[in-house]
């Protein structure tokens, strides 16, 4: 990824405000129900909407006795056939579209724990074959019970990483007494067959005990078979899962490993191509496979696990096998591991040297070629199994003739500040107008395809426009860069974000992932970000705010002679005052990245970008490029409350004014009041009394939120990704001498 540098002001927070949805409580539900709801967040003022990926959730603003929206609460529906499992959940603000929370749908009875529940005393009572919703109290332990037959097979399972909460879930299930029977710490489902009928306690608590409403959870309490398998509520996707399952994949042809095969004696004969499925079990735990090949073949090897949620590393090494007088002799042909990330990422989880975003795996793709007609053996381990007992350790091992495709994944650019920033931020694509962001796509290249993508984001609102810069041939980063117009409406889509591309002949078009944080991280040194996959790609143009800064050339195809030097004007709109005079940019594009980086002055109304096309080694043809850096605006949060704020102090002002002198003016009167009229007078002025204070304390009111509202606004140095809209260049040939 190339970084950006930022002003040598030393103080600084990176990025603009945006809308983060946190919390939402409870957050799940059974389908076909209705759940009240609560939200909390970051710049989440001026709630409109709660929105969801699936058209199965709705939901409308709770009202008071009175019908009025009580601020950050909904009463959400789900729809009888809404798909049990997770769904995304936003809330559209004054500043657009919010980054998402997760809000689970499914099929058993659902409660919430809403009283404090830290003691055997006080443990929430659960019915068995139902989910509760709850948040671990800091530095305590929650507490649940239940009755249970003799003889009862009981599943425990404690959904919280999986759902975006910050908890490391500890389950305990322990006796009436309290008393521990079973511990989970790892994040799995406690599987326990009850040796009596009565009261049994489960016990949750975080590995560090720490707690509060980030750290909430579901938790299952479900009977089953002895012989069932368990399954698992769902659980959101990693970023390196973007790349499974290969399309097309089913599971209808997979065959079982046959275990025993841990020893070359032992080994499971199998025919290419082969997909086969296994886990490994017991620790250190090591599968062999043995088939017939010929030289000159050339198979691709793929093998999904830690991309099927499980904390693995699997290593493959293939080996052919013949006899030399009368001995076994195995000589390797290949030794396949980790899919490299196609970028590479950040070496601190954050953005000083690449993106805190990996798309890479310890599971393996890599080709096989054949050196040698015979027997070969692939022998298949966890490389760091040794100590890692888990039947749930599955795999999937796939061995086929080329398939060539591709897998994309993108996120909002990141950048490199000086040492002190360690910002990992979600950044939901709100655009203010006349902004442009930048998304980094990467490509997953599978079996040998090397061919160029072309990037699209298609379903904008009005106003806002899309353009990709081409992931080259070979190459795995492209760009892709979504700019809102100065004037663009306020509007809300989900866009359709895909890469295209040819492989044999035939057009494809595949899906681009998205990738967020799924919690801002604003200094890493105390929490390590914890990036995944979203289900869909709103965009908005929030119509309430313009960006700090706007550099953008001619809407035009710049044109140029091959070898030659090519200027290119600049205009900047600056609407907001910045720390330091200068910027500097780069560039995007294919070709054209090399280009050195050159410096402009910030408030200047025009530079200029130069581009020396012989130094650059263009090409003639068309290309699409943008210039970005980075600046730090002295920005204003919502200068317009200040405005509010204040015509309500004045507001309330002139009640309190107007109260207190008519609430004088009746104790004057009661005074002078004759006895007929003196109750009335006297009941008069203590209704003014009452009105006064009111008023009294609604300006108290007025004012702290005008004291707020001030605070916020006033000039703060936020670091902003500037770019370019998309400049269109065309490259003729020289002309023949």
């Amino acid at each position: 990824m190339t970084m950006l540098s930022a002003s040598t002001v030393f103080a600084q927070s990176v990025c603009l405000p945006l809308p983060r949805l946190l919390t939402m409580t409870p957050m799940g539900g059974q389908a076909g129900t209705n759940v009240d709801v609560t939200i909390s967040g970051d710049n989440i003022e001026d709630v409109e909407l709660l929105r969801f990926s699936h058209p199965g959730l709705t939901a409308i603003p709770k009202l008071d006795a009175n019908g009025l929206p009580i601020p950050n609460q909904f009463v959400v529906t789900i729809a009888d056939d809404c798909p049990v499992g997770i769904h995304e959940a936003r809330v559209l603000t004054r500043l657009g579209i919010s980054s998402s929370r997760v809000f689970n749908v499914g099929s058993l009875p659902e409660s919430s724990a809403n009283t404090k529940n830290t003691s055997l005393e006080s443990a929430v009572t659960l019915a068995l074959n139902s989910i509760c919703n709850a948040s671990v109290t800091r530095q305590a332990v929650d507490h649940f019970s239940f009755q249970a037959e003799q003889g009862q097979r009981i599943l425990v399972d404690c959904a919280a990483q999986g759902i975006d909460s910050k908890l490391k879930p500890v389950v305990i299930l322990a006796n009436e007494q309290g008393q521990d029977l079973v511990v989970e710490r790892r994040g799995g489902v406690l599987d326990f067959t009850t040796p009596e009928a009565g009261t049994y306690v489960i016990k949750v608590h975080d590995l560090t005990f720490n707690g509060g409403p980030e750290y909430f959870y579901r938790l299952a309490v479900t009977t089953a078979a002895p012989d069932a398998p368990i399954v698992r509520m769902a659980s959101t996707r990693d970023v390196n899962m973007c790349s499974w399952p290969p399309v097309g994949l089913t599971d209808d042809q997979t065959q079982p490993e046959s275990e025993p095969n841990n020893e070359h004696s032992a080994a499971q004969k199998i025919t290419l191509p082969c997909d086969l499925s296994g886990s490994f079990f017991p620790a250190a735990d090591v599968d062999l496979f043995e088939f017939e090949a010929k030289k000159g073949e050339v198979w691709w090897v793929e093998v999904a696990s830690e991309r099927l949620g499980r904390p693995t590393d699997p290593s493959v090494v293939v080996q052919h096998v013949a006899t030399v007088d009368g001995q076994e002799k195995r000589t390797d042909v290949v030794e396949l591991t980790d899919i490299a990330s196609p970028v590479k990422v950040s070496s601190t989880h954050y953005a000083y040297d690449g993106p805190p975003y990996n798309a890479g795996s310890t599971d393996v793709l890599g080709k096989l070629e054949i050196k040698a007609d015979g027997l070969h053996r692939l022998q298949l381990h966890d490389a760091f199994g040794g100590t890692r007992n888990d039947p749930r350790n599955v795999y999937r091992l796939i061995v086929r003739k080329a398939e060539p495709d591709f897998a994309l994944v993108a996120w909002r650019l990141h950048m490199e500040l000086r040492n002190g920033d360690r910002n990992a931020l979600s950044k939901p694509l709100s655009l203010r107008g006349g902004s442009t962001v930048a998304l980094e796509v990467v490509a997953i290249r599978r079996d040998g395809f090397d061919g160029p993508i072309s990037l699209h984001l298609e379903n904008l609102p009005e106003g806002v426009t899309a353009t990709g810069l081409t992931i080259p041939p070979g190459q795995s980063r492209g760009i892709m860069l979504v700019t809102s117009r100065e004037d663009a409406p306020r509007g809300l889509t989900s866009a359709n974000f895909i890469g295209r591309a040819e492989i044999d002949g035939q057009s494809v078009e595949r899906p681009c992932h998205l990738a967020s944080m799924a919690w801002p991280v604003p200094d890493h040194w105390r929490e390590i970000p914890s990036p995944r996959l979203v289900a869909d790609v709103p965009v908005c143009a929030n119509g309430n705010e313009l960006a700090p800064l706007t550099i953008a050339a001619e809407d035009k195809v710049w044109e140029a002679v091959e070898g030659e030097k090519l200027t290119i004007p600049l205009n900047h709109t600056p609407r907001c005052e910045f720390s330091g005079t200068q910027m500097t940019l780069k560039t995007f594009g294919q070709g054209f990245e090399g280009n050195p980086s050159f410096s402009v002055e910030i408030s200047g109304k025009d530079s200029k970008a130069e581009l020396d096309l012989a130094k650059l080694k263009v090409k003639p043809g068309d290309y699409t490029i943008a210039f970005y850096g980075s600046a730090v605006a002295k920005y204003r949060y919502n200068p317009d409350a200040v405005s509010v704020a204040e015509a309500s102090v004045n507001q309330a002002k002139e009640k309190v004014t107007r109260l207190t002198e008519e609430t004088k003016t009746l104790a004057e009167s009661a005074k002078t009041a004759t006895e007929p009229d003196k109750a009335d007078v006297e009941a008069r002025a203590k209704a003014a009394e009452a009105e006064l204070k009111a008023a009294q304390a609604a300006l108290a009111e007025a004012e702290k939120s005008l004291k707020e509202a001030t605070a916020k606004a006033q000039p703060k140095d936020l670091v902003d990704i500037v770019a370019t809209p998309p400049i269109q260049v065309r490259v003729a040939p020289k002309p023949a001498e």
